[in-house]
This record gives structure tokens, sequence and C-alpha cells, in this order.
């Protein structure tokens, strides 16, 4: 299989922050995202900067892939060190019983243990409860929920169950499949993966609204996108950068549903031509604005 620089992948350095990763996970995102992008593999690329911001946002995942060195290079041939498994089979090398979308170089890091192509660890009959490891959902899986197909492994045999995932289930929540013929009930953990939009916390999606100054300071009626499709909001004049706007029930669904929340972010056009520069100049007069005045 091929060695993935995911440093390399995401365009940052082994010494960049949570944030850094989030802001170019993001952009890439918005690039390759299938459903606009126009780049020759947008779908292929897609799915490779998911996978790397899935393994750099998480410490445990990243500290584990960080073990591996800086030697390797992308795409070279890669075989994972012979104890990997050993040193972190339960730690930083987190096991997940769906592998749907992830290359064989995370799985072979990251994925099922007894089969390591992306079965959950095997368990003994014996128990009551198993833990069956996570299952990965996008965030519009979450909305409308869906069903999963799930590889177990069992004692070193394989078997198949249909995991049904109900619509609005959150990071970290439990679902319980009931065993049969003997066997232990299967417990699986709801893992969101992240959105090129969207965050999620708890029942609450959050999204960034970029506006530009004249929307602000006028107030506009902006198309804004939802889970639930696109919806009409209206920003009050005078709209500040950071301020958060609701949009109630436009969340996950549930009993109580979620909330979408909207944060507004200025955008500033650049003045790249004579007529842009003449511009900001008569705000600059007109407005005598001074955004320090209340410094001491």
């Amino acid at each position: 299989m091929q060695y993935k620089d995911y440093y390399e992948i995401l365009g940052v350095t082994r010494g960049s922050d949570a944030e850094e990763m989030k802001r170019a996970y993001r952009k890439l995102a918005r690039k390759f995202h299938p459903d606009v992008s126009k780049e020759k593999n947008a779908e292929e690329k897609f799915k490779e900067v998911q996978e790397a911001y899935e393994v750099l946002r998480d410490p445990d995942k990243r500290a584990a892939y960080d073990q591996l060195g800086r030697d390797f290079r992308n795409g070279q041939q890669f075989r994972p060190p012979p104890d990997w498994s050993q040193r972190f089979g339960t730690s930083g090398g987190q096991r997940f019983s769906d592998l749907n979308g992830f290359s064989d170089f995370f799985a072979s890091l990251f994925g099922g243990a007894a089969s390591g192509g992306g079965g959950a660890p095997g368990y003994g009959g014996a128990q009551s409860e198993a833990d069956a490891g996570h299952l990965d959902v996008t965030v519009e899986e979450a909305y409308t929920g869906t069903k999963r197909r799930v590889t177990l492994n069992e004692n070193g045999r394989q078997r198949q169950v249909d995991v049904q995932i109900p619509a609005g289930v959150t990071e970290g929540q439990s679902l319980r499949i009931a065993g049969t013929g003997g066997r232990a009930s299967l417990i699986f953990r709801i893992k969101l993966r992240p959105h090129h939009l969207y965050e999620v916390a708890g029942k609450d999606v959050q999204i960034e609204l970029p506006l530009a100054p004249w929307e602000a300071a006028l107030g506009a009626k902006v198309a804004v996108p939802t889970l639930g499709g696109t919806v009409e909001l209206t920003v009050p004049a005078g709209a500040q950068s950071g301020q958060k706007l609701r949009l109630r029930s436009r969340g996950l669904p549930g009993n109580p549903g979620g909330d979408q929340l909207v944060t507004i972010k200025l955008v500033t056009p650049a003045a790249q031509s004579k007529a842009a520069k003449e511009a900001y100049e008569r705000m600059k007069r007109d407005f005598a604005f001074d955004p320090r005045a209340d410094w001491p």
C-alpha cells in the first residue's frame, strides 16, 4: 500500500495547531467537494482531505501517526511496523468498525483488529455486551438517518450485521444491537465525520456566514444552507462580525431538536482597482469612523 503524508495533503506543517488544520481542511474541502468542484479527480481528493483531517484533528490518532516518523514520502510503498497493533491497538491506533471511504493505509493503522481490513475487534460469546467500536457517520446521515452494513470479527470468523442509524444521532451516542443465538449484544459509538460547512455541538449545528460590509451595515436577506435545505435569513442592519443568529429547529432532529447557529463573518473585498481604492477613500472621509475609539 502507499504511505499517505497527511500533513502534506492538508498543506500544513507538523507543528500546526488545531485551528490551522481546521482552516486548511475547510478550504480544501470546499475546493474539492464533488457537488461543486470542477477539479480533476475532485471526489478522490475530497476523500483524501477528509481522511487526513480525521487523523490530524484527533490528538490520539495524530500522536500515533507521528510515531511513524518523517522518513516516508507521500505515495511511497509502506507497511506498518511489526509491533504496531501491540503499541497502538487500544490508544493512538483507535480501532474503527466502519471504514467506508477510508484508504487501505488508514485501515492498516486504525482499522479493525483481527483482519486489519475493517472488522470490529473480536469478542467472546460469554459477554452480555460487547464494544464493537465506532461507526463513522456524515453530518447529513446524522440528520436523515441511514443504514450501515458492518463486518465483525468474532474469534477469527467474519460476519456482517446491518446497523440502523436513526435520524438525530449525535457524537459519542451509543447504539445497541441486540445479540442473537447466544451472541453478545453489540454497542456501537457514533463518530461524526468533519464537514466543510457545518460543525455540530450536541443537537445544534453551527455555520459561518460570510457577509460583505454593505450587507452587514445595511441589512440583507441571504440564502443560508441548512441540512434540511436552503432557507432565507434576514440579517439585521448593523450586524457585526462574530454576531450569532439562530435558525430555530434547523439543527439535528430530536425531542427536542436542535437549532442552527449562524456566525457572521465580515469579508472585506480587496481594493484591486483604481475605482475600488477611490470608493474606500470616500468611505474613509464620509464615515470618520475609528474602530479603536474605545481603547484607552
